[in-house]
């Protein structure tokens, strides 16, 4: 099931800023609805991910600041300080019913610990779907909000991560330092 764009009939308005980080700089965009992207610059892509996202809900990007921004900021600031585990800014992720069920599973693997598209696919129950949830995963376009970079290959390995697999080991490390739970504990 292909999820349908906004009304033709209105445009949309996602505001975006531009937001540090210890790991460079990243792109925020929010809609009235809720942050509808949070990406690295150097992520591969960004360009056709934008794109992508303003024909989902035929939209402009503007800059500027709103109310989901502002809670973004102070959530992302609460993260790199290692005091935030959990989101709870509002989303705005347009997608089919599997990506949703997708990024959803994503955000139940717990900060500071890491599992498999494998074990995504048997969370999901649905086995067999490993490669179209890895798909999936890197069509995510809320970096660290929804953790893809939580995910590894079934052997430990270090796979694919649209901004650079060194910001997903720093990543995962920074978690695993901040954590109470140990990190060998898969979901």
């Amino acid at each position: 099931m292909k999820r349908q764009p906004e009304p033709a009939n209105e445009t949309s308005i996602i505001t975006t800023t531009e937001i540090s980080t210890p790991l460079g700089p990243m792109l925020a965009g929010a809609t009235a609805k809720g942050v509808c992207i949070l990406e690295f610059i150097n992520r591969i892509r960004l360009e056709k991910e934008i794109i992508d996202l303003q024909k989902l809900l035929n939209a402009v990007m503007q800059p500027g600041e709103n109310q989901h921004l502002a809670q973004l900021k102070d959530e992302l600031a609460e993260y790199f300080d290692g005091k935030r585990k959990v989101f709870s800014v509002p989303l705005h992720a347009p997608g089919n019913e599997f990506a949703q069920t997708v990024w959803q599973t994503l955000q139940k693997i717990p900060y500071g610990q890491t599992c498999s598209y494998k074990q995504q696919a048997d969370q999901m129950n649905n086995p067999k779907a490993i490669r179209a949830i890895a798909s999936t995963n890197g069509r995510n376009r809320l970096a660290i909000i929804i953790p893809c970079h939580r995910v590894i290959g079934s052997d430990g390995s270090m796979t694919g991560y649209a901004a650079g697999v060194e910001k997903k080991k720093w990543l995962l490390k920074f978690e695993r330092n901040n954590s109470e739970k140990p990190a060998d504990t898969l979901f």
